[in-house]
């Protein structure tokens, strides 16, 4: 079987790049890398998190319905960044207070056992999670 090697990039379609980007940068801490736009109408903003192999790709589409994110649609359900610890999940319930953003409260995730989240939404409704596993008493 060939080979994955990673992921490279994940890309989530928004209505507006311009309200958007800001958003990543001040909430998560994205640093934004780059953009594009094409003769199309097509603009695409590049964005690098701390501690994160990938880029996401926030991408604005010139025609569009616009309708808000919905996950039980197919394509994207959620969108996972892992965190090392609880204690880093009540770094974020702070940070994520201080800029107002609505979130759930820290609670145990039932399929993977050892395991709690945090959820939240972006500016388009896009549903993103905060995830950590509590580290084996041998780790």
């Amino acid at each position: 079987m060939p080979t994955l090697t990673g992921v490279h990039h994940v890309a989530l379609t928004v209505t507006d790049v311009d309200r958007s980007v800001p958003w990543y940068e001040r909430v998560l801490g994205f640093e934004s890398i780059g953009k594009d736009e094409s003769p199309s109408g097509m603009r695409k903003a590049f964005l690098r998190g701390p501690g994160l192999g990938i880029t996401l790709t926030l991408v604005q589409h010139p025609v569009s319905d616009y309708a808000r994110f919905d996950e039980r649609r197919p394509g994207l359900d959620h969108l996972t960044f892992s965190v090392p610890d609880r204690a880093c999940l009540q770094e974020w319930t702070e940070r994520l207070t201080k800029h107002g953003v609505t979130f759930s409260p820290i609670t145990e995730e039932h399929s993977a056992p050892g395991t709690e989240v945090i959820s939240l939404r972006d500016p388009d409704g896009i549903q993103l999670v905060l995830w950590a596993r509590e580290p084996d008493e041998d780790d």
